[in-house]
């Protein structure tokens, strides 16, 4: 599995980039969340996605009903069953979001320099010159001058698909406004984005409550993605909600950051979030072109440093209609891998378009030619230095893990744990080779029942770049006797045998707790 990594400061014989990859049992180390929707939610077309590289699938309440998602999600545990590859769930919540409502489902042809009014109406029927709102607040919120971008579900960026508009005057609750641009906008719904104002309305919907309390809480979800987060105190709001519903205290929040606001208060969102998405559609609105890189690698090296994964969307826009992406989009997808994105999501691309699995294969196999350039040893350094001396116990430990296992040319690291936490902080150390995180169950009890944890702790790993989990059997306990920890180890290293990470003669790194001690221990495998 461990293979030569070039650095692109390196001379590299020009001839060889067009030599065809060695196929490898993960596409990449890099992960791919898919949105699950219309064009792919059959058994078949889940299980090719699973195969093809997916470990997160994504379920967008922003269209479709609880029971729509529903029927997707049990064809999703049948095809985790049929394709053998785990697959984590993650909510994505509406939030604040702004849609223009189109009844009639029919498309609707806006002209520049003619005049559309904004109205809060919904009984109105959506025209050329009138769009109903779901907000009755923006008469208050805009002035003359503001810019508001109407688009498709996940804004294109496309002038035929996409209008942008001027605020002209505002009369009453209505909103009069010139349009900047033609375009024809069809389909159900579209959202509406206000450059650069605040929209008072609470980042957690009683509709997303709905919906967590009932799906959410019924089918477990591993990762809540809360759309339009705005401060940190939007994500303890959330936390404080999810810790109400049973199971869901273990469900971990990702903050959206959308708008400028939430880039203002990266920093405490990011103190209080398990993990970030860069949501680039909105951002790319709210920010000057100029800046929008900018962003996005100091927001992925901040996560990076904090050991929290780093996610980022709208890569392949146009692969919604097209089997290959366009030049930039590949390069893009290449550069959020180079800046150390742990995960890329597929919205549109999956969801309504119409090659799922080739995308998110294409995507795969750009991120797993990106990592092999990838310059692990600057990373390393630079987060070694950021966490400077006296380094924590676990972070010592994490961190001779990943340097014992590239001096030794380990092909595999593997990590018992049982919280996640351990596995979590050697990935953070972005090590070349794929991190095994076998995670051991423990035995709980709220004094009425007992509980194994250790399920969503393995789920939660397959968003952290590298991270591959398997569960333990809950017999052995995290911390035993070497005879336990040695049995684990042959089902882990039998483990990597058959998914084609480890073979005869390699060399393999454990970390794992013997009593109250951590151990770094390297192995070289017999025949």
């Amino acid at each position: 599995m461990h293979s030569h990594h070039l650095l692109l400061e390196e001379p590299i014989r020009m001839a060889s980039i067009l030599e065809p990859s060695k196929p490898s049992f993960f596409p990449a180390m890099t992960k791919i969340v898919g949105t699950l929707g219309p064009k792919s939610r059959s058994v078949e077309t889940i299980s090719r996605c699973l195969k093809a590289g997916m470990s997160v699938a994504r379920f967008d309440f922003s269209w479709g009903d609880a029971e729509f998602h529903q029927e997707t999600l049990e064809n999703l545990r049948l095809a985790i069953k049929s394709a053998n590859k785990p697959c984590a769930v993650m909510l994505d919540t509406v939030g604040p979001e702004l849609q223009v409502v189109n009844k009639t489902e029919g498309p609707i042809s806006l002209e520049a320099e003619t005049l559309v009014i904004l109205t809060p109406n919904q009984e109105k029927e959506a025209t050329s010159n009138l769009l109903p709102i779901n907000f009755s607040g923006l008469s208050k919120a805009v002035k003359t001058g503001d810019t508001i971008f109407i688009g498709q579900y996940l804004f294109t960026g496309s002038e035929t698909t996409s209008v942008w508009l001027e605020v002209n005057e505002v009369e009453g609750e209505d909103v009069v406004c010139l349009v900047k641009n033609s375009a024809t906008l069809s389909g159900s719904l579209f959202t509406l984005h206000v450059s650069q104002i605040r929209i008072d309305l609470p980042t957690l919907t009683d509709k997303d409550k709905e919906v967590i309390s009932t799906w959410g809480q019924r089918n477990n979800i591993d990762f809540l993605s809360l759309s339009y987060t705005r401060c940190a105190e939007d994500i303890r709001h959330a936390r404080e909600y999810l810790s109400k519903l049973g199971d869901l205290n273990q469900t971990q929040i990702f903050a959206k950051i959308e708008n400028s606001e939430g880039l203002t208060n990266f920093d405490e969102i990011l103190q209080e979030a398990d993990g970030i998405i860069l949501s680039r559609g909105n951002l790319g609105i709210d920010l000057p072109p100029e800046k929008v890189f900018l962003f996005q690698k100091t927001a992925v090296y901040k996560c990076n440093m904090a050991g929290k994964p780093a996610v980022i969307t709208r890569v392949v826009d146009s692969m919604t209609d097209n089997l290959r992406p366009t030049r930039a989009e590949a390069t893009d997808v290449a550069n959020a891998v180079l800046d150390g994105s742990d995960a890329i999501i597929l919205g549109a691309e999956t969801l309504r378009g119409l090659y799922p699995v080739d995308t998110i294969s294409i995507v795969g196999r750009i991120c797993a030619e990106s990592e092999k350039v990838f310059n692990q040893d600057l990373y390393f350094k630079k987060t070694v230095r950021f966490v400077g001396e006296p380094m924590s116990h676990l972070e010592s430990i994490a961190s001779s893990a990943v340097r014992a296992a590239i001096k030794v040319k380990a092909s595999v690291i593997i990590c018992f744990t049982s919280s996640g936490r351990a596995a979590r902080l050697i990935a953070k150390y972005r090590p070349t080779m794929p991190v095994i995180s076998v995670v051991i169950p423990r035995l709980k009890t709220n004094q009425l029942r007992w509980t194994l944890t250790g399920s969503f702790e393995a789920r939660q790993s397959l968003i952290v770049r590298g991270l591959f989990p398997m569960l333990a059997d809950p017999r052995h306990p995290a911390e035993s006797t070497s005879a336990t920890n040695d049995s684990i180890l042959k089902i882990a290293l039998d483990h990597g045998k058959a998914s084609g990470m480890v073979k005869s003669h390699d060399r393999v790194v454990v970390c794992q707790k013997v009593g109250d001690d951590s151990v770094v221990k390297i192995i070289e495998l017999e025949d």
